[in-house]
């Protein structure tokens, strides 16, 4: 259990694919290489090898080291008495996976769960069987190894309306002294005075490069009346370049924030590559007394907490776990055969996600810097280029729709960019545009997909199965309410609307009018046709919620009240997004931040008091 650099290279699987082809894999060996000898790259985990050493139980137990639970996990074992112990299902971070700009590699690949969604009846219909993809880290960090690193709070009315909806302390006065807490913010100069903290564990600044074309996207926005400036401060309507979780051009995932600085502490035991099978629950007393594990080999153990069992899963495991323990609705835990311990019908409802749908764009190719070996030096040598960062997709814009009130700070869209990235030659070499076969080059393209902030429509999770190792069945219900159609056709209209103002005129972007083929049939860039295209070629954010609701007991489908804990289940509670009783304005890694710090300040003081 040493805290010693782990720097072991790691090579993409046969899942990941290259970014550029086989001269690719030269260039990411040579990175990686390179990577492996740098200090950030030292191991934050100490395996324990055997459960029963050193400890034979645990005061705390956290299930999950993702976005939320690596954060409970580093706070809780900040009380030195306190025995705490973190259990991932998915193994250390990847070298790679801490380079800006490769992180759409690990898409599909050995730390991704590789999530299917059931079929769809009125989205993903274009999709292989109408399945859509969800993306979910299986790695310590969780989906924060993997996403696109952007830096969102929400907006001021989300959390209101969470503390209205009967949950006290949620309000935004009172969460945003714990976004604060996390936050070391590299640019304080550049956002706005009161809102940001300086001396947390989790850097936060712009990425070193951003694309020139990102810089015109603003004026655009300018042009069309939108505000550009922090999103996270006084006001959240607006474009800006965001703000991520990386230092100096690396990501720093919430492992690498959280649990590195940890590494020393003889108190906190993290266990990799181990499934939690059940939460362990007296049936007469509803008390939570540990959980059940399944090691790699297949072995199942059984480890105590003597005071609390924390759930942090996230939005597909958390609710998973429960089920798997016998609490949840007592007809879906009767179909699969699991003995109900607590009929809890909220479990697994309420499951919403940001949709959205992508547009593409032609761009002029000589506008755009390819990488080749010049740029990919340039990162190993500097942290600086293209490599650095995500490049246009750093670029974010909030704005609202005919459907959002116009006197709040609320908007119901936000726009995300894609594209920008390097091409590749016949030959493999990097750097050089592809050829079509009349030998002009392909036509560049960039991407915006509007998102619809707002969802109205819920779906639900259950279990397919008693099988711990099973994927659960998930049901989203996309666009099953009209609304959220609408929103998505307004959000389409704005995004064409600002490819086409004069700040993007050099740029010679052109709107890909080529219709979807289940569409050819209605004239392109009507409502009829922008609704079959939002239904066929669906967009889902990797922002799952809800699915372990945060509500009042007067709410049938509440699972946890405003202190986390499960109803009707004593020393259990779930800290994640799974609790978020209605999904916040934006990407959603730092809100699961947040909820980890509040949630271990609730255990803290809770113990504290005992």
């Amino acid at each position: 259990m040493s805290g010693a650099c782990n720097c072991s290279v790691f090579l993409p699987g046969p899942s990941i694919a290259p970014p550029c082809g086989s001269a690719s894999l030269t260039f990411m060996s040579l990175l990686q290489v390179f990577l492996r000898s740098q200090c950030d790259i030292e191991d934050p985990c100490r395996r324990v090898e055997s459960i029963d050493s050193p400890f034979s139980d645990y005061d705390f137990i956290v299930v999950g080291g993702g976005s939320a639970g690596s954060v409970v996990a580093s706070r809780l074992s900040e009380v030195p008495q306190w025995k705490v112990l973190l259990i991932e299902a998915g193994v250390n971070e990847p070298t790679g996976s801490q380079v800006p700009g490769l992180w759409v590699n690990f898409f599909g690949s050995s730390i991704d769960w590789k999530y299917k969604t059931e079929p769809e009846k009125m989205a993903c219909l274009g999709s292989v069987e109408q399945r859509c993809s969800w993306p979910r880290g299986k790695v310590i960090g969780g989906t924060s190894v993997i996403n696109g690193m952007m830096y969102m709070r929400g907006s001021r009315k989300d959390y209101n309306d969470w503390e209205q909806a009967g949950n006290p302390g949620w309000g935004y006065k009172d969460v945003l002294s714990y976004f604060m807490k996390s936050e070391n913010n590299l640019q304080m100069g550049s956002v706005d005075e009161g809102y940001h903290g300086t001396g947390g564990l989790l850097p936060v600044s712009q990425f070193p490069y951003h694309p020139p074309i990102a810089e015109a996207f603003l004026e655009g926005a300018k042009e069309l009346g939108q505000r550009v400036g922090d999103l996270n401060g006084k006001t959240h309507e607006g474009f800006a370049i965001a703000q991520a979780t990386n230092k100096n051009g690396i990501r720093f995932s919430s492992a690498h924030a959280f649990l590195r600085p940890a590494k020393t502490r003889t108190n906190l035991h993290i266990l990799l590559n181990t499934t939690v099978t059940r939460v362990l629950v007296d049936p007469k007393t509803k008390k939570a007394l540990g959980v059940e594990i399944m090691k790699p080999c297949g072995k199942t153990e059984q480890v105590l907490a003597k005071k609390e069992v924390i759930v942090s899963g996230g939005a597909v495991n958390s609710p998973q776990i429960l089920l798997l323990s016998g609490i949840g609705p007592k007809e879906d835990l009767e179909k699969v055969g699991i003995p109900v311990v607590h009929d809890l019908p909220g479990v697994g409802k309420n499951l919403h996600n940001h949709v959205g749908h992508t547009i593409k764009f032609y761009i002029d190719n000589n506008q755009v810097v390819d990488l080749d070996w010049a740029t990919a030096m340039q990162y190993m040598l500097h942290r600086d280029g293209l490599l650095s960062s995500t490049g246009l997709s750093s670029l974010t814009g909030m704005v609202k729709s005919k459907f959002a009130n116009s006197s709040e700070d609320h908007p119901d869209i936000q726009i995300f960019f894609g594209g920008y990235k390097a091409n590749c030659a016949k030959t493999g070499e990097v750097g050089q545009v592809l050829e079509n076969e009349d030998g002009s080059p392909k036509k560049r393209m960039i991407t915006m997909t509007p998102t619809n902030l707002h969802p109205k429509s819920r779906g639900y999770l259950t279990l397919k199965d008693k099988n711990p190792l099973s994927h659960p069945k998930i049901v989203p219900k996309y666009l099953t309410e009209i609304e959220d159609v609408h929103r998505l056709i307004e959000g389409i209209r704005f995004g064409i609307k600002l490819a086409e103002t004069k700040a993007l005129e050099e740029y010679g972007i052109k709107l890909d009018t080529i219709p979807i083929t289940a569409c050819k049939h209605l004239t392109f860039g009507s409502d009829e046709y922008w609704e079959c295209a939002v239904r066929h070629n669906t967009a889902p954010e990797n922002h799952q919620a809800g699915s372990c609701k945060m509500g009042p007991s007067s709410d049938p489908l509440a699972v946890v009240d405003h202190q986390l804990k499960v109803r009707g289940i004593d020393n259990l509670r779930v800290m994640d997004a799974s609790i978020m009783p209605k999904l916040t304005s934006g990407n959603t890694n730092a809100v699961c931040i947040m909820i980890g710090e509040k949630g271990a300040d609730m255990i803290r003081k809770s113990w504290s008091r005992q």
